[in-house]
């Protein structure tokens, strides 16, 4: 067995042992070839332990159950109409999907309340008011889970449902980061991603575990432009409902915001975060208005449309997209942000953003970068409880408090949404490395600082060329040493 190999097994014994089963052998999710029926990682990972509960990689008898039982009840494209004829029959069928309820006040002789299951192509099932008390969840971003359905008199019908369900505790994981080091931690949640921490150097591993911030800071705003190929979109499809993927087709301020026809708010309103990938191909009906909208959602976290319905929401928005780079995998242009839509390009926008991560210096993703069957040992988290956990980070406000106090950015009078984003992408890189609060000033300027100070300046110098409004501040953004020694 290699150093390295060995470095694996025994982080691997430690996570097991420290978590148990919120623990997962990550390689068990390739080999179960779930993902290819369409159902994101932490979905995949709770049917694993549901069907096949185990450790190590999973045996090829392990995965034949799997299969089999995925075959039962994961629908495949080609299945809609086969399982809608035998509902239409009155049989029961029991399938995986994603069910999300809504409430139509207006319907008068059909209840006001129905469910939608996209894998199945129904939108007008009846489901009990019992199921969405129970899951309250249902109406607001909607939850996987196996689902009876059935036919009543007047159409499809949810029988029961049984949600996926992480445990989460907040003071037992924070508890648990004492029993490892940093790099030990840093490993862990690279794996829980999906990734291979050896592959990558420190820097890198910083850059992908910014990917993680919208998730554990509320009102994180930010964008990742960078190549094809270096898994931009791969985190936020498989890590939590309550995080949206946005990819194609038409954007339209009714999804963001709220239609004002129904007054059914949008995506904004509902999750936790949402992610625009590739913007540069996207199209924005009423970019005006999207735009003009999300400039005030994103300075005040108001989400307001003509004046006639108004809420607030700590939702994160991610922008994702390709740029060109030089023959030194350096960004091609000056200003990064030219290959953007020109309303994107806005500086009352960007300013607004948090923070760039400068995905240019990431490498294109191959199995070497990935864990894969043939890969050392990688136990992480499982990917519901992991998602749940950073997002309940949002609500722990020590690393919020830390920050305020010791991050104060010089100059003569620092632009003031430069020191609240360095503070707030500090704040959520020490609550993803330092969830237990225990942190040196050394790690804090390297781990957290430091990183923060790069993600805002990439944004601060697009605003400093662009726009000379913002050439009275200061161009280079650097703490005050003073706040970190006292």
């Amino acid at each position: 067995m290699s150093a390295r190999d060995a470095t694996a097994t025994s982080l691997s014994e430690k996570v097991n042992r420290v978590f148990g089963r919120l623990a997962i052998d990550k390689r068990r999710l390739l080999m179960s070839q779930l993902q290819k029926r369409g159902v994101p990682a932490y979905v995949a990972e709770w049917v694993l332990e549901s069907v096949v509960p185990g450790v190590g990689p999973l045996t090829p008898e392990e995965a034949y159950k799997v299969q089999e039982w995925a075959k039962r009840v994961i629908p495949g494209p080609n299945e809609q109409n086969v399982l809608k004829h035998k509902i239409a029959q009155g049989e029961t069928v029991r399938v995986l999907t994603p069910v999300q309820a809504e409430v139509d006040l207006t319907r008068i002789k059909k209840p006001s309340h129905f469910a939608k299951m996209s894998l199945l192509g129904i939108n007008d099932a009846a489901i009990s008011n019992d199921l969405l008390n129970q899951y309250p969840d249902l109406l607001r971003q909607g939850l996987w889970g196996v689902t009876e359905i059935s036919r009543l008199s007047d159409g499809p019908a949810i029988l029961s449902f049984k949600p996926m369900q992480a445990t989460v505790n907040l003071d037992l994981f924070k508890e648990s980061r004492r029993a490892f080091s940093l790099e030990e931690w840093r490993s862990l949640l690279l794996i829980s991603m999906g990734y291979v921490p050896s592959a990558f150097t420190q820097e890198e591993q910083t850059l992908l575990l910014c990917r993680l911030l919208p998730l554990v800071q509320k009102n994180l705003h930010l964008m990742e432009l960078a190549p094809k190929g270096t898994g931009k979109s791969y985190i936020y499809e498989n890590i939590s409902p309550k995080v949206r993927l946005v990819s194609g087709g038409n954007i339209s301020p009714a999804v963001l915001f709220v239609n004002n026809a129904t007054g059914q708010w949008g995506l904004l309103a509902r999750l936790s975060v949402v992610v625009l990938d590739e913007v540069q191909t996207l199209r924005f009906e009423k970019p005006e208005e999207i735009v003009g909208g999300l400039k005030g959602y994103l300075a005040n976290g108001k989400l307001t449309r003509g004046g006639l319905h108004e809420t607030a929401s700590d939702c994160g928005l991610v922008l994702l997209a390709n740029i060109t780079l030089d023959e030194y995998q350096r960004p091609l242009r000056e200003v990064i942000v030219e290959e953007l839509p020109k309303f994107l390009q806005e500086t009352a926008f960007l300013d607004r953003i948090r923070g760039m991560i400068p995905g240019w210096k990431l490498p294109k993703l191959s199995s070497h970068f990935l864990i894969g069957p043939e890969t050392e040992p990688a136990v992480g988290l499982k990917s519901d409880f992991f998602g749940d956990i950073l997002l309940s980070l949002r609500d722990d406000f020590s690393a919020d408090q830390y920050c305020a106090r010791h991050i104060r950015l010089k100059g003569e009078r620092p632009y003031r949404r430069n020191e609240e984003s360095v503070r707030a992408i500090a704040s959520g890189l020490m609550k993803l490395q330092f969830p237990h609060g225990e942190v040196s000033p050394e790690e804090f300027e390297t781990y957290c600082l430091k990183p923060a100070l790069e993600l805002r300046q990439l944004i601060w110098n697009q605003l400093y060329i662009l726009d000379g409004e913002y050439r009275q501040y200061e161009q280079y953004l650097e703490n005050d040493e003073s706040s970190l020694s006292g």
